[in-house]
């Protein structure tokens, strides 16, 4: 029962990641800095403290009495991180809905799920489970096959988008116009390796996240402390960043410019970045129940595919490319959607 509600809260939170972006669409003539930037004010400042507050008593106390190198640490982690959603968002622009959330999702995966067991080769931690303690056992080698299998799976999906950028080359010009396929991929590698340390920051934060449930709080929300902390780097990066693009594109007169919808634009920029943040708070609830292994971090990347390529069909992003094109990229998802049932089974034994 335990593993079925961590399914359930895992997809919960997938999907509520893998639709975030729609609201964006609704933006209009703002930069694409600037309404990013306003959903993450609402993804990283405002929403996870009101969780906090709404879960785990005296939150503001448990964050003042962690170690500083605690504090330090799980902060770095979402500095990282934020680079990793920073590039995010510039992946999907580049590759759409469906191939940019499948690449950068994929090497999330992988790495989400085969570095922090690396890290435990040299910081042995009562619990986890460690590279070599993998390579030893065959459920560990089973998670590494799936780690591959993913990794092919990436592969396969990027000669999709080589196909895909072949057959908009002639004939359909109209289609996906923001389509680039170099940037997009680069942009991916990137922003896949990097969003991996999100699950790192979880595990740098969880001496916090252990005192919450001390303190009282439920279980199921003791991440929402740590996700404060870890948030503060996210919002670090991508605030410079985003300021940055304002003043060099000459756009800072966005929120003020009343030529466009701005109270319009500023709801869909929160609804989007309130729905960038549920995804961790469903995390939280779903790693409670299975753990921050592999699968429960695999599991979550899963569901954000999945949503992700079914709005990408909405939109119809493939529309117009060839049956092997198509094909290619169909045996892509499959690949990785096979990954996770290989990790879930390894992690199992």
């Amino acid at each position: 029962m335990e593993s079925l509600l961590g399914i359930i809260f895992h997809s919960i939170g997938g999907f509520s990641s893998g639709s975030f972006y729609m609201p964006f669409k609704k933006v209009k003539n703002w930069a694409w800095e600037s309404y990013w930037l306003i959903g993450g004010f609402f993804s990283w400042l405002i929403v996870p403290p009101i969780a906090a507050y709404l879960t785990i008593p005296h939150f503001t106390e448990i964050i003042a009495a962690a170690s500083p190198s605690i504090k330090a640490f799980t902060f770095s982690m979402g500095l990282i991180w934020g680079i990793g959603g920073l590039t995010y968002g510039l992946g999907v622009r580049y590759l759409g809905m469906s191939l940019g959330n499948s690449i950068i999702l994929g090497f999330c995966s992988a790495f989400g799920a085969l570095v922090p067991s690396i890290y435990y080769d040299f910081n042995p931690t009562e619990g986890k489970i460690s590279f070599s303690h993998m390579l030893s056992n065959t459920g560990g080698q089973l998670v590494l096959l799936g780690v591959a299998v993913c990794l092919l799976g990436i592969a396969i999906s990027g000669k999709a988008g080589i196909l895909k950028e072949k057959d908009f080359a002639t004939g359909h010009e109209d289609k996906d116009k923001d389509f680039s396929l170099v940037k997009g991929l680069i942009i991916a590698v990137v922003s896949g390796i990097l969003s991996s340390f999100f699950n790192y920051g979880i595990e740098a934060g969880k001496p916090m996240a252990e005192q919450a449930v001390i303190s009282g709080c439920n279980p199921l929300f003791q991440n929402n402390v740590t996700y404060i902390v870890l948030l503060w780097g996210g919002l670090t990066t991508n605030f410079i960043w985003c300021i940055y693009l304002n003043f060099k594109n000459k756009t800072i007169g966005d929120y003020v410019n009343k030529a466009t919808p701005i109270t319009k634009n500023v709801l869909f920029s929160a609804l989007a970045g309130t729905m960038w943040f549920l995804q961790f708070f469903f995390y939280g609830m779903g790693e409670s129940k299975l753990g921050n292994g592999a699968s429960s971090w695999i599991l979550h990347m899963a569901t954000i595919i999945l949503t992700a390529n079914f709005w990408g069909f909405y939109l119809k992003e493939w529309a117009g490319v060839s049956k092997k094109t198509f094909r290619t990229f169909i045996w892509g998802i499959g690949l990785i959607m096979l990954s996770i049932v290989i990790v879930g089974i390894g992690n199992s034994l």
